[in-house]
């Protein structure tokens, strides 16, 4: 015997501009946490160098 699987569901419809408008809001925070990120490393590694020389 046998048995045949049902059919797959139908998925329910996705908001196509919503998930762009979101997708846009987390590469600006990736952006924004990123370059924070960046800020701080720069001024440690001068702060860093600064009390070498001196």
């Amino acid at each position: 015997m046998h048995l045949r699987p049902p059919p797959p569901r139908r998925l329910p419809p996705q908001d196509m501009a919503g998930l762009d408008t979101a997708e846009q809001h987390a590469q600006r925070l990736t952006y924004g946490v990123g370059a924070v990120a960046g800020i701080v490393l720069v001024l440690l590694v001068c702060l860093l160098c600064s009390r070498r020389l001196f």
